[in-house]
């Protein structure tokens, strides 16, 4: 009987077999090491050095709003001066507060669209710091500017730098925290960076009717928010690299140093041995544009798109028009630009109460619930003309708004996994900015036409979508680890 040959390879396959195998394993050894730097994060309890860097986070996102939210406060003052009309000529005119808005928003699309990868790649300290400074810089560039044209455009160009800085700064707040915090960090960097919406208001309030040393008040509002530069390499010193990042990026050594270093503060801190870090799990190391459209990542992408479309509507359309909606109710410049200061004080309470409801509530029913407040409150606002009834609702407005935001903020960076969470919240945050430009114009031609009444039916119907989106799409995510919602 004659036996069968054993089966032979070439010595180039068995070499290829091999050379796979090993990388598979090698590939298995880091990603487990990438899943133990996230257990060994989400074990920390939240002492004072783990506050600190939300702190300092919270003070790049201070001078953000400043120069996000400035933009209705000194429309007056930009009409006034000649450098804008305050009613758009045509849907699309570049000579209307409109296309103020719009310019920066435009910029606000296209820096999240088309930037948000550079947080994933070059990291998101160094994109926290120079995404800060060049709006800065862009800023301080456009406070001298005399001509619609020269305004729009430096505006367009912070806009680009304010849109990179916004999702670096979610990115990068979702990973150094533990997850029992997270919903109270984002309100706690929302609290901080909301409190500048007063501060703008206020000076507002003063300064745009006003001229000093040869320069219009609007330029003075301006210029004040780019002493932000100053305060930014402080801020960098005191925030190290996120380890979640390193460790994506195979810089294990560098995670391991500064987890080390972070959780011997935390133990002092503490008092006692810290608890041990959960068993990890598996981490994908895959990168591209495609895994945002994989399970279970997909659905989420599509909620977002249709939830960002119709939020910035809700939101920018009664935030950015305050005194412009005010005077359409009958109130005067100067009254308008006061009682805008008033509502402007509710803008950093709605995160504070944030602090209270963050983590015990899930994030989805949040937003649900604050989108039928913002729905009932802008209805009503539209009805009334009695002063002490529209600054109420202005601020249950602001309130509103605002929790709705801190919410979102740490929602979003939640439902994506670390190799492209930057780059995935970038793109469907963009859709907020593709949608704010165009409701800009759309906001000022109902205004024009149908009056502040038709400006909030038409709020109340996105805030609908914002509703429906979140309620039906959105998955529970309130003390979940980030690694296990990547799965």
């Amino acid at each position: 009987m004659k036996l069968p040959r054993a089966m032979s390879y070439p010595d180039d396959e068995i070499s290829s077999r091999d050379t796979t195998r090993e990388r598979g394993r090698l590939e298995d050894s880091h990603n487990l090491s990438v899943g133990r730097i996230g257990a060994r994060l989400d074990r920390l309890p939240p002492t004072m050095a783990v506050w600190k860097m939300v702190i300092m986070l919270s003070l790049g996102m201070f001078f953000e709003i400043y120069d996000l939210m400035y933009t209705g406060y000194i429309a007056p003052g930009l009409v006034k001066s000649g450098v804008l009309t305050q009613t758009t000529h045509g849907l699309f005119g570049t000579s209307g507060i409109a296309s103020f808005i719009a310019a920066l928003f435009s910029g606000l699309f296209l820096g999240t669209l088309t930037c948000g990868f550079l947080a994933d790649k070059f990291g998101r300290r160094a994109v926290f710091t120079y995404a800060l400074l060049g709006y800065v810089l862009a800023n301080t560039v456009m406070a001298f500017q005399n001509t619609a044209l020269g305004l729009n455009l430096w505006r367009f160009l912070a806009g680009i730098g304010l849109g990179v800085e916004l999702i670096t700064i979610g990115a990068y707040i979702s990973e150094l925290v533990p997850k029992q915090i997270r919903g109270r960090a984002f309100a706690t960097s929302q609290a901080i960076g909301f409190s500048a919406v007063p501060v703008a208001a206020f000076l507002s309030y003063l300064l745009v009717p006003q001229s000093f040393l040869g320069l219009e008040g609007w330029r003075w509002v301006v210029l004040l928010g780019a002493q932000g530069a100053i305060f930014v390499w402080w801020i960098r010193l005191s925030l190290p690299e996120s380890p979640r990042w390193l460790a994506q990026k195979g810089r294990l050594a560098e995670a391991d140093a500064i987890l080390n270093e972070l959780e011997s503060k935390v133990e002092r801190e503490y008092g006692r041995a810290l608890p041990p870090p959960a068993e990890p799990g598996p981490v994908s190391m895959r990168t591209s544009f495609r895994d945002m459209w994989a399970k279970p990542f997909g659905k989420r992408t599509v909620m977002l798109i249709l939830f960002h479309v119709s939020q910035t509507i809700g939101y920018y359309g009664f935030a950015s028009w305050v005194p412009t909606l005010l005077m359409k109710q009958g109130i005067t410049v100067t009254h308008s630009l006061m009682y805008s200061s008033i509502i402007a004080l509710a803008a950093p309470i709605g995160p504070l109460i944030g602090l209270l409801i963050a983590d015990r509530f899930e994030r989805k029913t949040i937003i649900v619930f604050m989108s039928v407040v913002n729905v009932v409150c802008g209805l009503l606002f539209s009805q009334f003309h009695d002063t002490s009834l529209l600054v109420a609702m202005g601020v249950c407005l602001t309130l509103s708004g605002n929790i709705i935001s801190y919410t979102y903020h740490a929602y979003q960076t939640e439902l994506y996994p670390t190799r492209i969470r930057a780059r995935a919240v970038g793109f469907v945050y963009s859709w907020s900015r593709l949608s704010a430009i165009f409701s800009a114009f759309l906001i000022a031609d109902i205004l024009k036409h149908f009056g502040v009444s038709g400006v909030f039916v038409f709020i109340s119907g996105a805030m609908a979508v914002v509703m429906l989106s979140i309620g039906i799409l959105g998955p529970r995510t309130c003390n979940v680890g980030l690694e296990e919602l990547s799965r």
